[in-house]
């Protein structure tokens, strides 16, 4: 029997596009010429959506229909994008057609929109009470890379205090003590008008919390404002005006990195040999800029993955709510060093 793999391989095409193309995905950029190109090779292989066995106790359905609501800019931070190609990739093995993927504050989200899907699966801050309150109906949902209040949802997180606290231990071994962080202003989003509320990110409270313990936190040290290369630049800016300056950076996210190293280049401040710099995510550009960007890596497309199962096993009658954590790995690369 054919599989998406073997589509994807004839195709010259990954899987994710041939799975987005076969669930009809309207925000998938391709060529015309490459979409006939697919649905040719999935004629030719006469492939079929492959279905689990199931059990005389789980509910027979031919497919279900699921939607994705996504919060961030996938153009921004390719950290979303890798969990929404970790759903995509995976839906057709749970025998799920991804019916739909809405975006906050460009797609009309309402209880008509949302009303013929089987399950949600919800990427980054949303308001999920607030998403009840419009779709009441919204019994199978699971948030990914948020913990929201009091949803009695399942959750997939990576483990950012871990990841922090490992972060802050290899800087202090390596003898830095002035140590600053830059990351995005937390808010939380209603679906319902697009009001936000604000967070506290998880990894500025764990590097708070860390430093505190060691008695060397400064909150002139701790900078936060745009998520995104634009917003890295500009806090980088205003933390070279500190003085003296810290030693070594820790930011939140790859892309805001992207313009921490952008300003520190402009600035002639050398990297890492006047200050380090590491970060969050471990995009695929991070091995790839000037220097090779140290970085946690985070993984993205398993949180998808593992977010379609939890749903699968909502919909096949699992009541109880489940919060799944996943590990996370340190990169070392060039940008960071110890202390002469």
């Amino acid at each position: 029997m054919a599989t998406i793999k073997d589509i994807a391989e004839k195709a010259n095409v990954s899987t994710a596009t041939v799975s987005r193309i076969l669930n009809k995905d309207e925000t998938l950029s391709v060529t015309e010429a490459t979409r006939k190109r697919v649905l040719q090779v999935v004629d030719e292989l006469d492939y079929k959506p492959s279905r689990k066995k199931q059990t005389k106790e789980i509910k027979a359905v031919s497919t279900y229909q699921i939607g994705i609501i996504i919060l961030n800019d996938e153009t921004i931070d390719p950290y979303f994008q890798s969990i929404r190609l970790g759903i995509e990739g995976i839906c057709h093995e749970y025998s799920m057609n991804l019916a739909s993927t809405m975006i906050i504050g460009k797609n009309q989200i309402t209880g008509s929109s949302l009303d013929s899907l089987d399950g949600l699966i919800v990427i980054g801050d949303v308001d999920i009470a607030d998403l009840k309150t419009i779709y009441p109906e919204a019994k199978h949902i699971v948030a990914v890379d948020q913990i929201p209040k009091n949803a009695n949802v399942d959750v997939v997180i990576s483990d950012f205090v871990r990841a922090t606290n490992m972060v802050l231990d290899h800087l202090l071994t390596l003898g830095h003590t002035d140590i600053a962080y830059i990351g995005g202003e937390g808010r939380v989003f209603k679906v319902s008008n697009l009001e936000t509320t604000d967070k506290i990110d998880v990894r500025r409270k764990a590097f708070e919390n860390f430093l505190k313990e060691k008695e060397l936190n400064k909150a002139s040290r701790i900078l936060e404002g745009d998520w995104g290369p634009t917003g890295g630049y500009a806090l980088t800016q205003k933390l070279l005006n500190l003085t003296p300056r810290p030693t070594a950076i820790v930011v939140a996210s790859d892309p805001m990195a992207l313009g921490v190293l952008s300003c520190l280049h402009e600035q002639g401040i050398k990297v890492p040999d006047e200050i380090s710099v590491i970060s969050f995510d471990d995009i695929e550009a991070a091995a790839f800029m000037n220097p090779r960007l140290s970085t946690v890596k985070i993984h993205g497309e398993e949180m998808g993955k593992t977010a379609v199962k939890l749903l699968h096993d909502q919909l096949n009658g699992r009541i109880i709510p489940l919060q799944v954590t996943l590990p996370v790995e340190l990169i070392l690369r060039e940008s960071v060093k110890g202390l002469n």
